[in-house]
């Protein structure tokens, strides 16, 4: 099992990072995203940039398939892990199409830049 996501979504929060020289935040909490750690941000605190794994988004996708989709790959604990945006899998997903596969097992994260679907 592993997580997508598309690169159309990850693409802004990338070059956001590089941008701002800072590193992007894998996010496991209320759904599972990444962010740029020094990300703008809206009235409300919230970042402007989140990309979400297909399918869990709490904001469109019901709360009962995305938390046990998140829950299935990553555990139920909350967590933060954070990424250079200018290494390996992070710069073929800013210079092509493709999409980023997220898997994990009980000590590590893996990270996969794969075709997009259609």
């Amino acid at each position: 099992m592993s997580l997508r996501f598309k690169g159309a979504d990850l693409r802004p929060v990338l070059a956001e990072a590089i941008a701002n020289q800072c590193r992007v935040i894998l996010a496991k909490d209320q759904g599972t995203y990444f962010l740029s750690e020094r990300g703008e941000r809206t009235e409300t605190g919230r970042h402007k940039l989140l990309a979400y794994a297909v399918g869990c988004n709490p904001d469109v996708d019901p709360f009962d398939d995305w938390w046990e989709l998140v829950r299935a790959e990553l555990g139920g604990d909350d967590f933060g892990e954070f990424f250079d945006p200018k290494e390996g899998v992070f710069l073929r997903i800013l210079e092509s199409d493709d999409d980023l596969e997220l898997s994990a097992s009980p000590t590590q994260l893996s990270l996969l830049a794969v075709p997009p679907i259609p």
